[in-house]
Parts: structure tokens; C-alpha cells; sequence
């Protein structure tokens, strides 16, 4: 049936596209039939979606991103979220928090910034690591993701061996601290 649809439009198009020019009725029906269809040599326009990405990207000043490299860089591991770690303003960044906990990040180690106290950095930290969300996690300078990737790493380890390669856990930085005394 779907093939048929298909071939029967195929026919008609043909049909209107090469029947008698002289016929009032078939000019009508070529005029409607082919006005919504754009020529090759048309040019393409972008989506307005795409417009307005492309507008916010150009709209992350230097300053901005000065500060939040500043910012992404004060620590080992970076949170930036809604809120602050003792009052968490949504569930996602509480979560966020609970699982970074969990896996024991050395508080020393560790800077959260609440994104809902500068306008700025809550929409520069978007454009900065091309993500739409917040929270935003970055280890060791490198943006690792929102809450559904922390979790998600969480489940099934990569986090609790990420954390450990990179020296930022608590029971580390203990075992590190001993070390040092015994020698």
C-alpha cells in the first residue's frame, strides 16, 4: 500500500509537471501543487532554534568565561549547582551532592557555587560547557556532566575510579597525610 501512495503521487507530479501548458485547470493545480516545494538553488535557512544557540554562544563575554575558568579551576572537583551543599535548592543538585558524598570527596578538595545567586554564571556556565542543565560537575578542570551522568557513573563505578585516578578523596587524602607522618 505504502508503495503505491507513493507511485500514484509520483505519476501525478509527472503528469502535472509535463501535461498541456493551455489548460487553465491544470496551471491551478500545478501552481498549488509545486508552490510549497523550494527549488535546489533556494537557500537553506537555519532553524531559529539554531539562530538563537548560535546568538546565546556569542553572548559568553570574556569576562564571564574568565571568571568561570577561574572558578572550574579553584579545585580538583568543581559543582556547580542550585544552591549551596548544605541547603540544596533542587533535587538534582541534591543529588549530585549525595552522590559525591557517598563516594567521599575530600571536603578540601572540593567548591560548589550556586548559580542561582549571579544571573550570569547560571547562564554562562551553559554556554561555557555547551550544556543545557545545572548541576554541572567538573573534575580536575574537565567538564564530566549534569546529574544524570554523575548518577549514571555512580551505578556502575566509573565515578569512584575517576575520583580515586584523580587523588580527591577523603580516605586518600588521609592514607597521604599518615604516610607523610611515618617517614
Amino acid at each position: 500500500m505504502f508503495s503505491r501512495t507513493i507511485l500514484s503521487r509520483v505519476g501525478m507530479s509527472t503528469f502535472l509537471a509535463t501535461g498541456p501548458k493551455t489548460n487553465p485547470v491544470l496551471q491551478a493545480v500545478r501552481q498549488t501543487a509545486f508552490s510549497s516545494i523550494r527549488p535546489a538553488t533556494a537557500p537553506i535557512k537555519p532553524s531559529p532554534f539554531l539562530l538563537s544557540l548560535a546568538a546565546q554562544r556569542r553572548l559568553l563575554s570574556d569576562a564571564v568565561r574568565q571568571a568561570i575558568d577561574k572558578a572550574v579551576g579553584s579545585a580538583p572537583v568543581v559543582l556547580f549547582m542550585k544552591g549551596t551543599p548544605e541547603t540544596p535548592q533542587c533535587g538534582f543538585s541534591r543529588a549530585s551532592i549525595q552522590v559525591l558524598g557517598l563516594q567521599g570527596v575530600d571536603p578540601e578538595k572540593f567548591a560548589a557555587y550556586n548559580v542561582l545567586e549571579d544571573s550570569e554564571l547560571r547562564q554562562g556556565i551553559k554556554e561555557y560547557s555547551d550544556w543545557p542543565t545545572i548541576p554541572q560537575l567538573y573534575v580536575d578542570k574537565e567538564f564530566i556532566g549534569g546529574c544524570d551522568i554523575i548518577v549514571s557513573m555512580h551505578q556502575n563505578g566509573e565515578l569512584a575510579k575517576l575520583l580515586e585516578e584523580k587523588k580527591v578523596l577523603a580516605a586518600e587524602a588521609e592514607g597521604q597525610a599518615e604516610g607523610e607522618k611515618k617517614e
